[in-house]
């Protein structure tokens, strides 16, 4: 067993459970919050589609630099000081959005968040193993749920907050207040689990080099595939936290109406993110569940190109459902890679890492295939063919074959 594996739970599995829902859940407003209020943003700082793109490209990007930084990371900061310090870079930056009048500060506080969520969404696949071995599958559909709920309230309350009298900056920067109440819980759950300190595990890293250096990910194929794909896939829910909202007030939505729709697809992600693995823990093989949410990935994207006003709703959970069923998909098939939950988590570190890099993108690519076509139909139809190809990718996770793409030197 490795360092992070040999020492007992002193937590209670209801707190464990109420401290990832807690962390998690704020890790995702800051990026949902804006979509909604486009319009009004753009009024304000004179910000275009593409600088506007900026506002998920960076924080993506750099949720991407922090999964490759995580394992290094925890190995000189522990898990409690790692996640507490990154909650509080998240706290800052909604906070400072209360001055967020210029595209500037905007970017610059959206890149202060991204960096606060980049080390806590990497670390803490690899405690949920720890902590829940038996119950993978179950913990990690509650932490992806919990990211989509986050989401969906983030793109919800910003806009009636509007409607309340709030100003628009202090409805982004409204957010901050639910973390600094995550911190206190986080710290005390964090100190109690039994986590070794930094020391420690930088001494089995010395003594362990075959379970404990993780330098050997990086030359296996299976962990580019799992980057590329994780990305790929992963480009579709950038682009819609970015631009479904701003989609539809094209069609003549408000920022409430759009913001609802993006809550219901948030909704949607969540519901599909808890039961997805549920249903994929009857097998080890999860190929079949992830190929059917890509699938519907792909219909929704399609539906929203060329039947954007049929049917809205019906497109949008369809949507929803394949790319929170996907996510949390990942995540247990990159857990499921290896036994040791601090490999285990550095693959999926790995994987986020270079995955939100790739992802970062997409917002970008379907902004500029927007002002170069003038539509947004084009964007759609290239989410929807990425979501196809994908599936190609996806074919390849054989569990039976995972020892031999692991296989350490």
């Amino acid at each position: 067993m490795t360092a992070l594996s040999s020492h007992p739970q002193r937590v209670s599995p209801l707190l464990w459970l109420t401290v990832v829902l807690l962390i998690t859940i704020n890790l995702r407003p800051f990026l949902s919050a804006p979509g909604p209020l486009g319009p009004v943003i753009q009024a304000a700082t004179g910000m275009d589609l593409r600088a506007f793109s900026w506002l998920t490209l960076l924080p993506m990007v750099l949720m991407g630099l922090g999964g490759w930084l995580a394992p290094s990371a925890l190995q000189r900061l522990g898990a409690r000081q790692a996640i507490v310090g990154s909650l509080i870079l998240v706290a800052l930056g909604c906070a400072l959005r209360i001055a967020g009048a210029s595209s500037t500060v905007l970017i610059a506080t959206a890149g202060l968040c991204g960096a606060g969520v980049a080390l806590v969404q990497s670390i803490l696949p690899g405690l949920i193993k720890r902590q829940s071995p038996h119950n993978v599958p179950f913990m990690m559909g509650l932490y992806s749920a919990a990211l989509m709920g986050g989401g969906a309230f983030g793109a919800q309350l910003s806009p009636l907050a509007i409607q309340w009298g709030l100003s628009w900056q202090a409805s982004l920067a409204m957010w901050a207040v639910p973390v600094v109440i995550a911190l206190p819980l986080a710290w005390y759950a964090l100190s109690r689990i039994g986590l070794p300190a930094p020391s420690a595990i930088a001494s089995a890293k010395n003594t362990q080099p075959a379970s404990s250096d993780t330098a050997w990910l990086m030359r296996r194929r299976r962990t580019w595939l799992l980057v590329l794909s994780f990305g790929l896939m992963n480009g579709g829910y950038a682009s819609t936290v970015a631009w479904l909202a701003p989609f539809y007030q094209t069609h003549g939505w408000t920022a409430t109406q759009s913001g609802s729709l993006v809550a219901i697809l948030s909704i949607a992600q969540a519901a599909s993110a808890l039961t997805m693995p549920a249903l994929a823990a009857r097998s080890a093989d999860r190929r079949l569940w992830l190929i059917l949410a890509l699938l519907l990935q792909a219909v929704g994207f399609a539906l929203m190109a060329l039947w954007p006003t049929a049917a809205p709703t019906l497109s949008i959970v369809i949507l929803g459902i394949g790319l929170g069923g996907c996510f949390s998909l990942y995540m247990l098939v990159a857990l499921d890679h290896l036994p040791s939950p601090t490999q285990a988590g550095a693959l999926n570190s790995l994987m986020q890492g270079g995955g939100f890099i790739l992802a970062a993108l997409a917002p970008w690519i379907v902004a500029q295939l927007q002002q170069l076509s003038g539509s947004w139909t084009v964007g759609w139809l290239y989410q929807a063919g990425v979501a196809a190809l994908v599936c190609l990718m996806v074919a390849q996770f054989n569990p039976k074959h995972y020892a031999r793409e692991m296989r350490q030197p």
